[in-house]
């Protein structure tokens, strides 16, 4: 058994998930938007909304990150009841990342050593997502 992360947004979530594909040099994205739902009457998908991400998903360093736009006219607050924490060895793999990420975002602990890393870092992107980035040390906690 293993938990996924499932990330929402309101209408920019291709734009995103194509993001995070480049940053984390992912395969291209498979999308499923609202125009391929079957129709039913009692979810109608305005016409201007078909093109929203129903459902797409990710491999980021070996974890599986889903991703949708919420649908249309549902409530979506945007705020750190989550964030997204990549652990990897790879010192030069953070680094690029976090550059990445904070273009156009917000570092909230620039890349350096704690206690428990020698190079941690937390960055929230443009779409408002949290990223903690960690060195593994090979050690458990």
């Amino acid at each position: 058994m293993s938990i996924q992360v499932y990330v929402n947004f309101s209408g920019n979530c291709r734009e995103a998930v194509e993001y995070y594909a480049k940053v984390f040099k992912t395969k291209e994205p498979k999308i499923m938007t609202y125009s391929e739902m079957p129709p039913d009457p009692d979810f109608v998908v305005p016409d201007e909304t078909k093109d929203w991400v129903l459902h797409t998903s990710l491999d980021i360093s070996g974890s599986t990150v889903m991703f949708s736009d919420v649908f249309p006219g549902m409530p979506l607050v945007v705020g750190n009841n989550i964030s997204l924490t990549i652990i990897t060895d790879d010192e030069a793999e953070i680094r690029d990342a976090f550059d990445q990420l904070k273009e156009e975002g917000r570092v909230d602990m620039e890349l350096g050593e704690t206690f428990w890393s020698k190079c941690y870092g937390s960055v929230e992107d443009k779409f408002g997502i949290i990223w903690q980035f960690d060195l593994d040390s090979g050690e458990s906690f």
